[in-house]
């Protein structure tokens, strides 16, 4: 009977069962496209965990009604012994602005004892890597969620020129449009005064399309999951070793 999990090689096994660094994800209970991304982009060597936390859509809710919830997920994560926590959800990291998002992150910190940070938090630290101060925002959402994405940024020095959101109804449309479509998207919508674009959610193709915009339209562009796992790699570049150019989709992982 042949194994129920296939590698290459001994060699292999044991690298999925011993990483050199784990980490661990906090993710919408209906995405359904994160975990795949970051695994398909993580290197030789990282390990990536998922909880699910029931905080968008049907679920959603203010704030103080979440911590619970978001405390059992991290609590999760933290039995399987990972080094870093990521609270994985664009919208609810920036809906409250820094400071909901930070109460957050203290939250998972206390409750793990491990280092955490959210998307909303490693977005803005991508973007100040690249140097992007004046942007172009692009999203599946309401446009509710865009007004509060520009404003948590405004907050923190980032200036949003312009947002588009697709007004989609739910993460079963997210899913549906394509990179290309993406790519078509940003590109009709380029504009000249701005440093940058940033395409916003955690539950869409985005990723894909971040390395033909940049090549289509010479400049930067940065995206939630994108970002999340640039972060990790940053952080945990001296258990995980040299990553090399090109670790990751886009000019920011020239950054590390």
């Amino acid at each position: 009977m042949p194994d129920t999990l296939v590698t290459d090689s001994a060699t292999d096994r044991a690298r999925l069962a011993t990483p050199k660094a784990r980490i661990g994800l906090m993710i919408p209970s209906s995405n359904r496209l994160a975990e795949p991304q970051i695994q398909h982009y993580a290197p030789i060597g990282l390990g990536v965990h998922v909880t699910r936390m029931q905080v968008t859509g049907k679920h959603e809710r203010p704030l103080k009604d979440m911590l619970e919830e978001i405390e059992r997920s991290a609590s999760a994560l933290a039995d399987a012994k990972v080094d870093l926590v990521v609270f994985n959800c664009t919208g609810t990291s920036m809906r409250d602005g820094p400071e909901g998002d930070a109460q957050i992150v203290n939250l998972i910190e206390k409750t793990t004892g491990i280092e955490a940070f959210s998307t909303g938090a490693v977005i803005v630290e991508a973007l100040q890597a690249l140097g992007l101060k004046r942007l172009a925002l692009f999203s599946p959402y309401r446009q509710s969620v865009n007004d509060h994405e520009v404003d948590y940024l405004g907050k923190l020095g980032i200036t949003v020129v312009s947002d588009l959101a697709l007004n989609l109804p739910g993460s079963d449309d997210y899913i549906k449009v394509m990179p290309e479509r993406w790519v078509e998207i940003v590109t009709e919508n380029a504009r000249d005064d701005v440093d940058g674009y940033f395409l916003s959610c955690t539950n869409t193709t985005q990723i894909e399309a971040v390395e033909p915009l940049e090549q289509r339209l010479g400049k930067p562009v940065v995206n939630s999951n994108q970002a999340v796992l640039w972060a990790c790699l940053k952080r945990l570049q001296s258990k995980l070793g040299p990553l090399g150019k090109g670790s990751g989709p886009g000019c920011l992982f020239e950054k590390i």
